[in-house]
C-alpha cells in the first residue's frame, strides 16, 4: 500500500501568516513615525543651537547682536531677512539657520515662529514649533537658554529677547 501526501501550505496556514506579517509591518510603521518626528526635533533644536555660536561672532564684532552696529530693533515675528532690517536674523548664517528650523518643523509655514531682538539690540530669542508636540516650541536666547517652551495662544514662547 502506498500513500499519497500532497505536499505544500494550506489557505489558512497561508492566511495566518500574512496576517501576522501584516501586524508586524504595522506595528514597525508606527515605530517609524515617532522616529521621524523625533529626528525633526533634534533638527529643530540644532539648527537653533547654531544660531546662539552666529549671534556671539556678531556681538563679539559689533558689541550688540546687529550686522552694521546701529541698534536696531526687531519686532516679535520677524524672523525672515526682509522683515530683520539689519539685526542678526538678516545675517544669512542666521537666517538659513531658521529657514531650515522652520522646514523641519511646519514645511515653510511661519505661523507660530517668532524671533525677537529686545531694547538696543543687547537681546534676542528665537522660538520654532517642535514636529513631534505640535503645542511646544524650541527657544533659544541670548542668556544661553535652550528650552522648551508651551506658549499661550497669541504668544511665542519669549518676552522682550529670553525664553520664557
Amino acid at each position: 500500500m502506498t500513500k499519497s501526501f500532497k505536499r505544500g501550505f494550506t489557505l489558512i496556514e497561508l492566511l495566518v501568516v500574512i496576517a501576522i506579517i501584516g501586524i508586524l509591518s504595522s506595528v514597525v510603521l508606527a515605530s517609524l513615525n515617532t522616529a521621524r518626528g523625533k529626528g525633526a526635533d533634534a533638527a529643530i533644536k540644532s539648527n537653533l543651537a547654531n544660531i546662539r555660536a552666529q549671534a556671539e561672532i556678531l556681538y563679539d564684532t559689533n558689541g550688540i547682536y546687529d550686522i552694521d552696529g546701529t541698534a536696531t530693533a526687531v519686532a516679535v515675528g520677524a524672523c525672515v531677512s526682509g522683515g530683520a532690517a539689519s539685526s542678526l536674523f538678516a545675517n544669512t548664517n542666521i537666517n538659513n539657520q531658521i529657514v531650515s528650523a522652520v522646514s523641519a518643523s511646519t514645511g515653510g509655514d511661519y505661523t507660530n515662529t517668532g524671533c525677537v531682538v529686545g531694547a538696543s539690540a543687547v537681546s534676542w530669542a528665537v522660538s520654532v514649533p517642535l514636529k513631534q508636540v505640535t503645542t511646544d516650541s524650541w527657544c533659544v536666547d541670548s542668556t544661553g537658554s535652550s528650552r522648551k517652551v508651551t506658549p499661550a495662544s497669541g504668544d511665542r514662547g519669549f518676552l522682550s529677547g529670553a525664553c520664557k
